[in-house]
């Protein structure tokens, strides 16, 4: 079982990937904002965190650029889930350190397929 953070400001799409993730054996916890996920991870280390690009106080491609700038989580996982649909998006959220990048809307099986894929690769 990993412990997942979800950062979202969209509560339907969060919940659905908490869900999936916790139906999935995981343990998953939902933010909504990238200030309170910052806080939140900072608190205490996840082994994953799924990020929305699109955020209140601080966008996911920010906070992944802060997190990469900290020791303790330059390693740490991170997948975008997002509505932005275009590959320069994509680009630019692995340029600042997302492992992973799934566009919305997504399928849950898929979340979960993915995230235990990144898992396996720590």
């Amino acid at each position: 079982m990993a412990r997942i953070i979800i950062a979202d400001d969209d509560e339907i799409t969060g919940e659905v990937a908490r869900d999936a993730l916790i139906a999935a054996g995981h343990g998953a916890g939902l933010v909504s904002d990238g200030a309170e996920a910052l806080r939140v991870i900072k608190a205490r280390r996840p082994d994953l965190v799924i990020l929305d690009c699109n955020m209140p106080e601080l966008s996911g491609v920010l906070l992944v650029q802060e997190l990469r700038k900290i020791n303790d989580f330059v390693e740490l996982p991170v997948m975008m889930l997002t509505g932005r649909r275009s590959s320069r998006d994509e680009e630019l959220a692995r340029f600042a350190g997302a492992n992973e990048y799934m566009k919305k809307p997504f399928d849950p099986d898929e979340l979960v397929f993915r995230v235990d894929q990144m898992l396996a690769k720590i």
